[in-house]
Parts: structure tokens; C-alpha cells; sequence
């Protein structure tokens, strides 16, 4: 049996989603336009901290944090007014994400082009996370 590749359903994801760079979610971010949500694994949080004012929701919790019809919905988690723009360490995860919130119906959400490490280079404030 020959499955597909994570790699070929990120370049399928890819064709039906918007990417940003880092460079131009940093506009956005200084002109309020957006919220970041970074999707990686708590523990890679703690790790290596994540962008200030991102919201973390993981990526196995999104679809479900982000349907009101879920009895996870967590109403007001996202300003829907603002883009919703997903990182994750690298773009790969969140680029799935980014597709399956566009199959949900959200319309203004995108992916980061080389996720938290290419936030990082572009000059985003770091805060660490402590375990509770």
C-alpha cells in the first residue's frame, strides 16, 4: 500500500491556502491586523517560548476550540474581525491547519511561510511559557 507523503499533503495544502511571510505578518501584527495562534505542542512552547500576545491553541485541539457547535468552543478566543494567521515550528503543521479551518468556512486565515523560526529572524518579541 502506498500512502501519501506529510510532505505531499503539506504541497496539497499549500494550493488551497494563503501564505504570508514573516516579514509581512510583522506588518500586519504592528497595525493590530491579525492574530497569531501558534499550534505547536505545549511542551515546544515551554522549550523555546512563542511570539508575545499569540494565543496557543494546539493543533489537535483547533478544529474543535474553533466550532461553536463543539462543547470545546471557546467563544471570544479569536477576534474574528482580525486575519488569524498559524505558526508552527516550521509552516508544515500549520499549513495543514490553515487548509482545514479554509474547509470549515473561515475565510480570513493564513499560514506563516517558515513558522516560529522565521518569526523569530524577523524580530518578534520571544516570551517564555511556564509549566502550570
Amino acid at each position: 500500500m502506498k500512502i501519501k507523503s506529510s510532505q505531499e499533503l503539506v504541497e496539497e495544502a499549500k494550493k488551497h491556502i494563503k501564505t504570508l511571510s514573516a516579514k509581512d505578518i510583522k506588518k500586519l501584527n504592528e497595525n493590530n491586523e491579525c492574530v497569531l495562534v501558534d499550534i505547536r505542542d505545549i511542551r515546544e512552547i515551554w522549550k523555546e517560548g512563542t511570539i508575545k500576545d499569540s494565543i496557543h491553541i494546539p493543533r489537535g485541539m483547533l478544529e474543535f476550540w474553533l466550532d461553536p457547535d463543539s462543547s470545546y468552543y471557546k467563544k471570544g478566543k479569536i477576534d474574528e474581525k482580525k486575519k488569524m494567521i498559524l505558526f508552527c515550528a516550521l509552516g508544515f503543521r500549520s499549513a495543514l491547519a490553515t487548509k482545514t479551518l479554509v474547509e470549515m468556512g473561515f475565510t480570513n486565515v493564513a499560514n506563516t511561510d517558515g513558522g516560529f523560526e522565521a518569526l523569530k529572524k524577523t524580530g518578534f518579541k520571544i516570551i517564555q511559557k511556564e509549566k502550570k
